[in-house]
């Protein structure tokens, strides 16, 4: 019965625990499910719910004044927003993924997915954001069950064949230029290339090949890609909180759907047990 129970969790089989909850981390029912939405208590991916606000939110394409939108514009707008978080989030740890979804219902509109390399990383934002701002309103910030985004994403969309369109129930994940990427990701590249090469390079030599890549990383934080300074929107109640912790293991971030189910089955009777 156990290992019944243990195939079927987290699956439409699954009378107790939301499928859509444990594979997107949102549900359209919300607190009104009629299955448990299991939170995790620690995690590599942190949800930041409905904070990306584009500017034709109203009505696609046109802006709230009526008025037809470019999409450069919108694309720019949001690429823009894209970097700006990149770069606020990865000073807590190396970020494996981010995506914003283009969803238009209610439970998943301007949702942002983090995933960090570490579990240690993730919990450090977490409590770096809570309490904070950005453009005026209140970061709502929690741990996601979402650990396989290949799972969580849409197909149809990334092929540009969703009949649902914006209110469909798995994510439609907004991509941004292939200049963008390489530019905020290719740093951890060159960051690990940089570290194999060391080995055969002498201590003068070495030297000379990193000094370089920090230098040119933190004159381009301070400016966005048309070359002005780049505007910061993010208020927080007092001074940044930054979290010391000791160096953190290995985390298991590509991990199956059984590892999950075992991982939040556990979470569930460390729960109970808890209460008794």
């Amino acid at each position: 019965m156990a290992e019944h129970l243990a195939s079927i969790f987290g699956t439409e089989k699954d009378r107790v625990n939301c499928p859509f909850y444990f594979k997107i981390g949102a549900c359209r029912h919300g607190d009104r499910c009629s299955r448990l939405h299991t939170r995790p208590t620690v995690s590599p991916t942190l949800l930041l719910s409905n904070m990306y606000h584009r500017p034709d939110m109203i009505t696609p394409g046109v802006e709230p004044q009526g008025q037809p939108l470019d999409p450069r514009k919108i694309q720019e707008h949001f690429e823009d927003f894209y970097e700006d978080i990149f770069e606020e989030l990865s000073k807590f740890g190396e970020i494996e993924n981010l995506n914003v979804c283009d969803n238009l219902a209610d439970h998943m509109i301007g949702n942002v997915y983090v995933q960090f390399k570490e579990e240690d990383h993730a919990a450090a934002a977490l409590q770096a954001l809570q309490g904070r701002f950005y453009s005026g309103r209140p970061i709502i910030v929690d741990f996601s069950p979402v650990t396989d985004f290949r799972e969580a994403t849409c197909r149809q969309y990334e092929e540009n064949d969703c009949n649902r369109g914006g209110y469909c129930n798995f994510m439609h994940v907004k991509m941004i230029s292939r200049e963008l990427r390489r530019k905020l990701f290719g740093k951890y590249h060159r960051r690990r290339g940089s570290r194999s090469r060391s080995r055969s390079l002498s201590p003068h030599h070495r030297r000379d090949y990193d000094r370089p890549d920090r230098r040119d990383y933190r004159d381009s934080r301070d400016r966005d890609r048309s070359g002005r300074r780049s505007h910061r929107r993010y208020d927080s109640d007092g001074p940044r909180r930054r979290s010391r912790s000791p160096r953190p293991s290995r985390s298991p971030i590509r991990e199956g759907s059984e590892e999950r189910r075992a991982r939040i089955e556990q979470w569930n009777r460390e729960r109970e047990e808890r209460q008794i």
